[in-house]
């Protein structure tokens, strides 16, 4: 099969891309190598594949001759009020919408990257895909947006799309503004961590693995909208415990007040992604943070 896939310089993107080349799959990655995300480290995941650097929200975008493409870019994180909102409208509403429209001119399947994050203030845990939405941040708005182009074209020029709902992604070459990327080079680096809030808050953490098979699954059969989230519920406290257990050291860390838009929990309902396509979380979350952990530190030490 030939696959596009857009992100393909960022974090789930290049793990996507590479485990699709892995499969014997023939894989063009686009990405626009913008400043959101380290651009070294946007250099190394596109080290493996030949990506193509393309603007989402300006360039021509031509997907004929592809059997589907996976639309992972975007505009990432929460903290998106003020002057930064119209980076994540133009990136995440203006290119999806573009996306969309090209994969409806070439009959090509989609599988879109969506968020947890709009589900917001939600009140039932875990949370399944009926839920109704209440995002808190604008990013979370503009992701929300994004699927409701993806079902507008669905529904008036019959676009094939899968919407998928990541829950907490993490593992190597993770976004350095991510907190377990931040919290493993503080460890590494001797140097205190700072931590949004008094760490109670939880999250249902998902490692980059899962989700790179949840998506893969969710092209070859996927029918409607997913959430895709890891098996284990677990504070940011529990998680610097856990890291500290493996590293055998000692985090220092600062805390600080909660992050505009963080939500205060997340965990999802995976009933319908595991019943429909069979998939379930298989790596834990201390295994998870091992590996990040030992990609962050030989980092550090071959500097």
């Amino acid at each position: 099969m030939r696959y596009a896939v857009t992100g393909a310089a960022g974090f789930i993107g290049s793990h996507l891309a590479e485990a699709l080349v892995a499969a014997g799959h023939d894989v063009v990655g686009l990405d626009s190598f913008s400043d959101s995300y380290d651009p070294q480290l946007k250099e190394e995941n596109a080290r493996a594949l030949d990506v193509l650097r393309l603007d989402l929200a300006e360039d021509p975008i031509d997907l004929s001759g592809f059997d589907g493409v996976f639309h992972l870019a975007g505009q990432p994180g929460v903290r998106s009020f003020g002057d930064v909102f119209p980076h994540y409208l133009r990136n995440n509403v203006l290119a999806s919408q573009r996306v969309f429209e090209a994969a409806v001119e070439s009959g090509v399947r989609v599988v879109f990257a969506s968020s947890s994050s709009i589900y917001g203030a939600a009140e039932r845990f875990p949370t399944p895909e009926g839920t109704e939405p209440q995002p808190i941040s604008p990013y979370a708005i503009t992701k929300l947006s994004a699927e409701h182009l993806a079902r507008a074209y669905e529904r008036s020029f019959g676009l094939d799309v899968v919407v998928l709902r990541y829950f907490n992604a993490f593992g190597p070459r993770q976004r350095p503004d991510m907190a377990f990327t931040r919290m493993v080079f503080a460890l590494a680096e001797g140097r205190p961590f700072d931590l949004y809030g008094d760490g109670s808050q939880t999250r249902g953490w998902t490692y980059v693995a899962d989700v790179v098979s949840a998506t893969v699954l969710a092209m070859e059969s996927g029918q409607g909208t997913y959430n895709v989230g890891g098996g284990v519920e677990a504070s940011m406290r529990e998680s610097i415990a856990i890291l500290e257990r493996i590293a055998g050291l000692r985090l220092e860390v600062r805390e600080g007040p909660p992050a505009p838009g963080d939500q205060r929990r997340t965990r999802a309902d995976t009933t319908r992604i595991h019943e429909q396509l069979g998939w379930a979380p298989r790596v834990s979350l201390e295994d998870g943070l091992s590996a990040q952990w030992e990609w962050a530190s030989a980092r550090v030490a071959a500097r």
